[in-house]
């Protein structure tokens, strides 16, 4: 491959309407827009969402619950997803994703752990927070919980 022979995938780029120049290009005289009307004019058209006077869909349907835009949250991990581990592994955040043992969340605060399952190794687990059952469970199993 060389520099030189590099272009755009076919059909990534388009070349611009060319309105106004002649019937023969098919986008002469009217230029698309057809005789008249508001969608002929200059600034015409009607706004996103307006459906001719209609209530519009937006408006019809009842509105329910409410959207937190500050909420965070956390990378979940249960017990049951540790319990397959060796003992003495050290278990924090970037173990449980590099492992794939949890899904990544968007604008999390770090990892938490859930008492979901039995544990019987002893594991040193790192997280920011702990369910009680989670933490004792842990220590139960000879391991010790790190609070991060």
């Amino acid at each position: 491959m060389r520099i030189d022979t590099l272009s755009p995938a076919e059909g990534a780029r388009t070349s611009r309407k060319r309105l106004g120049r002649g019937i023969g290009s098919g986008l002469g005289k009217t230029s698309g827009k057809g005789h008249k009307g508001q969608w002929a004019r200059s600034g015409g058209g009607v706004r996103p969402g307006f459906e001719g006077g209609q209530m519009p869909l937006a408006r019809r349907v009842p509105k329910r619950g409410f959207h937190n835009k500050w909420r965070r949250e956390f990378v979940i991990v249960n017990l049951s997803n540790l319990a397959d581990l060796p003992a003495g592994t050290v278990v924090d955040y970037d173990f449980v994703l590099d492992n794939g043992l949890a899904k990544e969340v968007k604008h999390n605060l770090g990892l938490k752990v859930l008492g979901g399952g039995e544990l019987k190794v002893a594991l040193t687990v790192k997280a920011a927070k702990f369910s009680e059952s989670a933490k004792s469970a842990i220590e139960a199993a000879g391991g010790t919980a790190v609070v991060e």
